[in-house]
Parts: structure tokens; C-alpha cells; sequence
């Protein structure tokens, strides 16, 4: 898992928007109450691991800040699929 995470951090800084965009309603309330986020996204993992991230920027930097990951069914779960 170790080396997966690495190439998404890898990917992520060289382009933030290559995940998928997670739709508002489908937001868990655990995110806006304990991140503040405005956007939420996910970055498929091998072996039906998500990454959760959101992105952050001002004037001059773009930033993928890294919510959490997990398995698949702990992902369907926690987005209601």
C-alpha cells in the first residue's frame, strides 16, 4: 500500500484534479464538519483502494491535502453507494 500511496502523491503533485470529483450530495457530513471542505475528490488505488483528498489554493499555490484511504466496501459505506 505503501508504493500505491507514494505514485498518488507523485501524480497528485504533478496534476491535483487527476482524480474523480466526489458529487456535493454525496459528501459524508464528517468531512465538511472536520476538514471545512468545499471540494471533494477520490483517486482510484489498485486492488479497489480509494484515496480522499480535497484541494486547497490561493493566488499562487495549488495543494492536494490527503483525507484519508480505505478499502473499497469501507468506501461504499461510507459514501452511501
Amino acid at each position: 500500500m505503501f508504493e500505491f500511496l507514494n505514485r498518488a502523491i507523485d501524480d497528485l503533485k504533478e496534476d491535483p484534479y487527476s482524480g474523480i470529483k466526489i458529487p456535493k450530495k454525496l459528501w459524508s457530513k464528517d468531512y465538511v464538519r472536520k476538514y471545512k471542505v468545499d471540494n471533494l475528490w477520490k483517486y482510484d488505488l489498485p486492488n479497489a483502494w480509494r484515496l480522499i483528498y480535497t484541494i486547497k489554493a490561493d493566488k499562487v499555490t495549488i495543494i492536494a491535502v490527503l483525507l484519508e484511504w480505505f478499502d473499497h466496501k469501507k468506501y461504499e459505506r461510507k459514501f452511501k453507494y
